[in-house]
Parts: structure tokens; C-alpha cells; sequence
């Protein structure tokens, strides 16, 4: 071996594995799909923002921000199963950053007078739901135990996306607080409906006592 040569030896298996591990991690952590979702987070508080003031051309503002990331909602998820950069942090954070958008609008439409008092009821229903299944995903994920997110599910996401949308044009818009409303119901009741079906999932780990 000459002189100041130095030898590369191979890292050990488990060393190995945790760089390899690390690496993933990383790649993961700056996918598109993530960064869509990330984004869709940051903008919450930026809309909300928009809508306290009461300025209206500010919500026009919060509007476009709001439709962008309902995009979003869409896009990351369609370049993540394209691509095949579907993740456990993607598959974590993205119905959180759902629940968030859509929780902090009802409570702001209820602050600002958007909702009437019988859009509360189906407003409620929304809230509930996502609160009781969040729950119940917690409860079951300490068993290992996966619910699958149904297709009737996705349908509710995409119809309280779009509700909202029309909740936010409503004051913009002539006529598109009928649309609002009924959409918002139809959210509503697919939010009762799925979080049935999400309890029926569950139930047989809920009463079996391991």
C-alpha cells in the first residue's frame, strides 16, 4: 500500500442500513408530493388571515389562495401514486392538512356570519366526524391495525372542498349561496355516512380484547 493512500474499508451492515434509512428519509422528507402538502399547510393561517379582516377583495384573495390548495389536494396525491412517491409521512400529513383547512374555514364561516344557523347543523356534522375518526384511527393505530381511507370518503373530501369554495363565493357571487348550502349538506350527510362506515370497520378490534 503506497504512502499516503488511505483505505476505504465497507461500512458494516447495520451502519449500512442506517444511512440507507437516513437517505430515504431525506428523499422523502423534499418530495413534490410533500412539498405540495407543506405548502397547503402554510397557506391555512395566510387564508384565515385574509378572511378576518372583512376586506372583500381580501377574500377574493383568500378564495384563490383556498383554491389552490384544494389543488393541491388533488395534485399531491395523483403525482404521488404516478410517480410512486407515496410515503408514510405523505400518507400521514396529508388528511391532517385536510382537516385543518376545512376545520378552520367552518369555524371562521361561523365567526363571520357565512354559515345560517341551519348550515351549523351540517357545519357540526363535518366537525364531528373528522374528530370521532381521528379518534378512532388513533385507538386502532396502537394495534397495527390499517382503515383504509374508502372511496365514499374521498367523495366527501371533494364535495366539502368544493362546498366551502362556494361558502367563500357566496358574498361574491349572486345566487351561489343555494349551491352552498345544499353542497354543504350533501357534505354533511356523506360525513355521518362514512363515519359509520369507519366505526363498522373498526368495530370487531373495538369489543375484541386482546
Amino acid at each position: 500500500m503506497g504512502v499516503g493512500r488511505e483505505r476505504h474499508l465497507p461500512l458494516d451492515p447495520p451502519r449500512q442500513t442506517l444511512l440507507a434509512a437516513a437517505m430515504t428519509n431525506r428523499s422523502t422528507l423534499y418530495a413534490l408530493p410533500n412539498l405540495l402538502t407543506y405548502m397547503r399547510i402554510v397557506l391555512i393561517p395566510v387564508i384565515c388571515l385574509l378572511l378576518v379582516t372583512g376586506d372583500m377583495w381580501f377574500r377574493v384573495i383568500a378564495l384563490v389562495l383556498y383554491a389552490v390548495a384544494a389543488f393541491t389536494d388533488w395534485l399531491d396525491g395523483y403525482l404521488a401514486r404516478r410517480s410512486g412517491l407515496t410515503s408514510r409521512l405523505g400518507q400521514m400529513l396529508d388528511p391532517i392538512a385536510d382537516k385543518l383547512l376545512v376545520g378552520a374555514l367552518i369555524v371562521l364561516f361561523a365567526w363571520d356570519g357565512s354559515f345560517s344557523a341551519l348550515d351549523l347543523i351540517p357545519a357540526l356534522a363535518i366537525l364531528l366526524r373528522e374528530i370521532f375518526v381521528s379518534g378512532l384511527r388513533e385507538f386502532v393505530g396502537g394495534s397495527a391495525i390499517v382503515i383504509k381511507v374508502s372511496q365514499l370518503a374521498k367523495w366527501k373530501t371533494t364535495v366539502q372542498m368544493v362546498a366551502l369554495g362556494f361558502v367563500f363565493a357566496q358574498s361574491l357571487i349572486a345566487g351561489s349561496g343555494i349551491v352552498s348550502d345544499l353542497l354543504l349538506w350533501l357534505a354533511g350527510i356523506l360525513s355521518l355516512i362514512t363515519g359509520a362506515q369507519y366505526l363498522m370497520a373498526a368495530w370487531p378490534h373495538l369489543v375484541t380484547e386482546k
